[in-house]
């Protein structure tokens, strides 16, 4: 769940969130999960297959603080969402 995509980009070193296979509203959910326990300015890969994550993922964000760093198609058919952490997102 924590392992690098690949060494030298900004997502290997970020944590990871694996939801490949998880249906809306579940990626988010555990993205939500993942940077609830997280310091402003950390930064969270998480990869979906869901294609709703597209549209989940950035109004998220918008809606909670947090910043949406890149989003990228992967080879499996999987999209990476990096995700960074805001100062004004709320905790707990």
């Amino acid at each position: 769940m924590t392992e690098p995509s690949s060494p030298g980009d900004a997502a290997a070193e970020a944590m990871q969130v694996d939801a490949r296979g998880l249906l809306c509203p579940l990626p988010v959910l555990r993205l939500r999960k993942r940077l609830q326990t997280l310091s402003s300015g950390a930064r969270v890969a998480l990869i979906a297959t869901d294609e709703m994550a597209a549209i989940d993922v950035p109004h998220f964000c918008a809606q909670s603080g947090h910043e949406l760093i890149e989003t990228r198609a992967m080879a499996d058919g999987a999209t990476l969402y990096l995700v960074q952490c805001g100062p004004d997102a709320p905790t707990g």
